[in-house]
């Protein structure tokens, strides 16, 4: 059984080979994909087989999976042009026959109502109409979106959202990683399955500055904003408009329960309680 890893050479990608090998995966029948060959030479180096293919690039992508029987699909990381990419790989997928695709699409993809989950939607529907068999692995957000900003938070005391009271279940990159590993590595029939995942314990903004200060010894509040005045303060730091956009309507979102998750998937699919908020800041804060 042949299984490969699109964005071998990211953050989640190269975290998901690991869970993978440390669940006991044959490092042989592993196929790591990525855009740069150099990136990859640390992969080749643990067993696995790597490959050079870029989302944007068709026939890249058919001489990648050629002999793949289950393949996880990592989103793209470009906002704005993940939707056509993810088709790509699909559509390679389709002409070498792939078995099964997992893909990494969003919390709530279809209820939360988020900017950010378009590309998401766009993608669910291209893989319900490929007539290859395929898992929604639906992840919350990741809880280093804040933990690799705590030296900001701590340097001004304050954190800003516009998420008022609304709760986030966040977990950790590594134990959505796990969890991916744990599909991929499942003996039993994962197609047709959508699987929800977050932390168990769900957290507001204003919770998140209360665990960030106990954990540095000092006080960190949060500040609710006007939507606009966010935006324009993103922008003004150098985030690019379209996407202080897009992060002040998740934050709107998040209001409306758009990061809440309830399921409890990702706790059974790793076979453990994930990351809590506070260890992720105390080991965020340790390194």
């Amino acid at each position: 059984m042949k299984i490969a890893i699109a964005g071998a050479t990211g953050q989640l990608g190269q975290l998901v080979i690991d869970a993978l090998l440390e669940r006991g995966a044959d490092p042989a029948q592993l196929v790591a994909i990525g855009r740069s060959a150099q990136k990859l030479e640390p992969l080749a180096g643990k067993g696995l087989q790597t490959r050079v293919a870029d989302y944007n690039v068709e026939a890249s992508l058919v001489t990648a999976l050629e002999g793949v029987d289950k393949l996880l699909l990592i989103s793209g990381s470009e906002v704005g042009q993940r939707a056509v990419q993810h088709e790509n790989v699909i559509t390679a997928a389709q002409r070498v026959n792939v078995k099964l695709i997992a893909y990494t699409s969003i919390a709530n993809a279809l209820t939360g109502n988020m900017k950010l989950a378009q590309e998401h939607i766009a993608t669910e529907h291209v893989l319900a109409a490929s007539g290859i068999d395929y898992v929604l692995l639906r992840n919350g957000w990741y809880t280093e979106n804040y933990t690799d900003q705590l030296l900001g938070y701590l340097n001004s005391g304050v954190i800003l959202g516009a998420a008022g009271d609304g709760k986030i279940s966040a977990a950790t990159r590594a134990d959505y990683a796990e969890a991916a590993a744990a599909v991929l590595l499942s003996e039993s029939d994962e197609a047709g399955k959508i699987y929800e995942l977050g932390g168990d314990k769900p957290f507001t903004l204003s919770q998140l500055a209360g665990a960030v200060g106990a954990a540095a010894g000092q006080d960190v509040a949060y500040q609710d904003m006007d939507p606009q005045q966010l935006v324009a303060i993103y922008t003004e730091s150098g985030v690019p408009e379209f996407f202080a956009d897009i992060l002040v309507d998740t934050d709107l979102r998040v209001r409306e329960g758009g990061l809440e998750v309830s399921s409890g998937d990702l706790a059974k699919l790793i076979g453990r309680a994930p990351t809590s908020l506070g260890k992720a800041i105390k080991d965020a804060l340790a390194r």
